[in-house]
């Protein structure tokens, strides 16, 4: 597999996910854009295929179904059909499978990350700036 090819700056990084890598497996999106707040990978899975059966000591993960059909198997037995579009939200503790169950690779997004939720800390920048419409 080939370097990344992440764009990046003062403050910001960016790419897409065929420039995070190629072919099934993870693509490391916290490393590969200097993430340090939380983990963050990509994930594109062949139906058929999956993750596991894991859980966490700390790391509260929400997933995001980008492309595809996920299966999620919880821990407390109960097994959930997921498409695009979707976010399942895991505690640490609780143990997950997830599988691709659709006629297309599964494209999923996964975050982690403990201590939760710092607050609403925006802040208003140049207002001279262009406005997005309906912004």
């Amino acid at each position: 597999m080939s370097e990344a090819q992440v764009v990046s700056g003062n403050g910001w990084a960016l790419a897409t996910l065929d420039d995070l890598g190629e072919g099934p497996g993870f693509r490391t999106i916290r490393k590969e854009l200097g993430v340090t707040a939380f983990g963050a990978n990509a994930l594109v899975i062949p139906n058929g295929y999956g993750g596991n059966d894991h859980y966490h000591d700390e790391q509260e993960e929400l997933y995001f179904v980008h492309k595809g059909r996920a299966e999620f198997t919880f821990g407390d037995g109960t097994t959930h059909v997921v498409g695009p579009g979707s976010v399942v939200r895991v505690d640490a503790a609780t143990r997950r499978r997830y599988m691709s169950v659709g006629d297309e690779d599964l494209v999923m997004i996964a975050i982690g990350g403990k201590d939760g939720y710092v607050g609403r800390d925006g802040r208003p920048g140049d207002p001279e700036a262009p406005r997005v419409a309906n912004g």
